[in-house]
C-alpha cells in the first residue's frame, strides 16, 4: 500500500510513538513545506524561459502585497494590482497569468512545462503573452484579464503545500473574466506535479475541454464540467479534447 500513495501510511511504532526515521521524514517534509511558502519566486529566470515558449515577451506585475509576510497575513491585498501599467491591450481569446501562489517552486519547477502543454492544446485560439505575477492570489488575474482585453484567462498558480507534495500548480479558468468574480465563476484543475501528480498533457487536455465548453455554454464555473475524457461528448463536440 505504501508503494501506491505518498500518504503517510503503515509508518510502524516504537512504543507509543512513531519510529524515529518517520518521526524525521515528517519534520523534513513539514520543513519543505514551510520553505516553499516562503521562497520567493525567481523572476529573473522564470522570465526568459517564459519568453522562450513563443507567446512573447512577458510583462511582469506584483500584488499589492509589498512583502511576503503581508500577502501572508492579508490574502486581500494578493487579490489586487500594484500596477498594470506594463500589461499591453491584446484582445486575444485567451490569456494566461503565472502567480507565485503559496508555492513559488511549484513555478519554477513545473509552470514553463505547463505553460508549454497549455500552448499545444489551445493552438486553435489567439493566445496572449503571458503574464507573471508575484504576491499573487487567483483572483489578481482577473485584473490583468480585463487590462488585457481577453475572453478567457487562464491562471497557474503554486498552490498550497501539504505534507506529502510541496511543489504543485493549481489552474484556473475564468471564462468572460471580470473584476469581482465569485470562486464559483471558475473552474479549477488541481494537483499538477508530474510524475506523481497530474501531468503537464493531460492537465493540459482538461484545460482545452473546459475552454471549449465555456465558449459553448458562455460561462465557466459551478455548471461547466469537464469532458475530456468522455469519448462520446467529445465526439460530439467535433473531437475538441
Amino acid at each position: 500500500m505504501r508503494l501506491s500513495t505518498q500518504a503517510r501510511i503503515g509508518l510502524g511504532r516504537a512504543g507509543n510513538a512513531l519510529p524515529t526515521s518517520g518521526l524525521l521524514e515528517f519534520a523534513a517534509a513539514h520543513a519543505a513545506a514551510r520553505d516553499a511558502v516562503h521562497t520567493r519566486l525567481d523572476v529573473e529566470a522564470l522570465r526568459p524561459a517564459v519568453q522562450n515558449i513563443g507567446l512573447g515577451a512577458p510583462p511582469v506585475v506584483t500584488s499589492q502585497a509589498a512583502t511576503r509576510s503581508a500577502y501572508l497575513r492579508r490574502p486581500d491585498l494578493g487579490r489586487m494590482p500594484a500596477d498594470l501599467s506594463s500589461i499591453p491591450e491584446s484582445q486575444a481569446d485567451i490569456g494566461f497569468v503565472l502567480c507565485d501562489g503559496l508555492s513559488p517552486r511549484a513555478l519554477e519547477s513545473h509552470g514553463v512545462a505547463l505553460l508549454a502543454g497549455l500552448r499545444d492544446a489551445l493552438h486553435a485560439y489567439a493566445l496572449a503573452a503571458p503574464v507573471i505575477a508575484t504576491q499573487a492570489r487567483v483572483a489578481l488575474g482577473d485584473h490583468v484579464a480585463v487590462a488585457m482585453g481577453v475572453g478567457t484567462v487562464i491562471v497557474l498558480i503554486g498552490e498550497r503545500p501539504g505534507l506529502s507534495v510541496a511543489e504543485s500548480i493549481g489552474i484556473y479558468l475564468t471564462h468572460h473574466p471580470r473584476i469581482g468574480c465569485a470562486d464559483s465563476e471558475r473552474n479549477c484543475i488541481s494537483n499538477v506535479h508530474p510524475p506523481e501528480g497530474l501531468g503537464y498533457q493531460q492537465a493540459a487536455a482538461i484545460t482545452a475541454s473546459l475552454v471549449h465548453g465555456a465558449r459553448v455554454l458562455g460561462r465557466s464555473g459551478v455548471d461547466l464540467k469537464d469532458t475530456s475524457r468522455d469519448p462520446e461528448i467529445t465526439a460530439a463536440n467535433g473531437g475538441a479534447a
